[in-house]
């Protein structure tokens, strides 16, 4: 694990969501399905059927593997369209418009693999929310790119160390599919009875 040439694009969301989720997944190899997790995993392989296309004037391209030698990078991207020579990702969310930015990072993720594949830049990429049928413009800005890039220099280090981070306790655990195995809440409460 020394030499970690590509860092998947969903261990960067999964990592900007919760560190230590990330490591459960990627590190100790655990996941665990619930109501959250079936739904995206339903969305996904409905939007996943491969295949290109035209509408109106914008090539569509489902399920495109990206690829970034630059900074070692791999991923599944949703949908990619071009227009006049413009790429734009666009990532499916099962749900309506979130509080995080984890899924902004992995849009950027994705604008940076297609930046280092055509070689044109990427401004601008989308999310779309599946409940309210709506796309929300994501700006690829320097200041996203250098929370992306640092992110991916943040999973290569947890991949190549397998040093496990704290589970911290905050209102994401709530929809993790993995909370009862890290039992966030526990500990805050052994740390407290340690402290006293």
């Amino acid at each position: 694990m020394e030499n970690i040439e590509y860092v998947t694009i969903a261990a960067l969301n999964q990592y900007s969501y919760c560190p230590h989720r990330c490591w459960r997944m990627f590190c100790a190899g655990e996941f665990a399905e619930n109501q959250y997790t079936i739904e995206g995993t339903h969305l996904h392989e409905r939007v996943h059927t491969l295949g290109d296309g035209h509408r109106e004037e914008v090539w569509q391209v489902r399920a495109i593997w990206l690829k970034s030698d630059r900074y070692g990078l791999i991923g599944k991207a949703d949908l990619v369209e071009e227009t006049n020579g413009q790429w734009v990702p666009i990532e499916y969310k099962r749900s309506h418009r979130g509080e995080f930015d984890n899924d902004e990072l992995q849009v950027c993720a994705q604008a940076l693999c297609l930046e280092d594949m055509t070689g044109k830049p990427v401004t601008q990429g989308y999310i779309y929310y599946a409940q309210s049928h709506q796309r929300q413009l994501v700006e690829i800005s320097a200041e996203l790119r250098a929370a992306t890039i640092e992110t991916i220099q943040l999973v290569r280090t947890l991949l190549i160390t397998g040093a496990m981070p704290a589970a911290i306790y905050t209102k994401r655990c709530e929809g993790c599919s993995l909370q009862r195995q890290c039992l966030p809440k526990a500990v805050v409460k052994v740390n407290r009875y340690q402290e006293a």
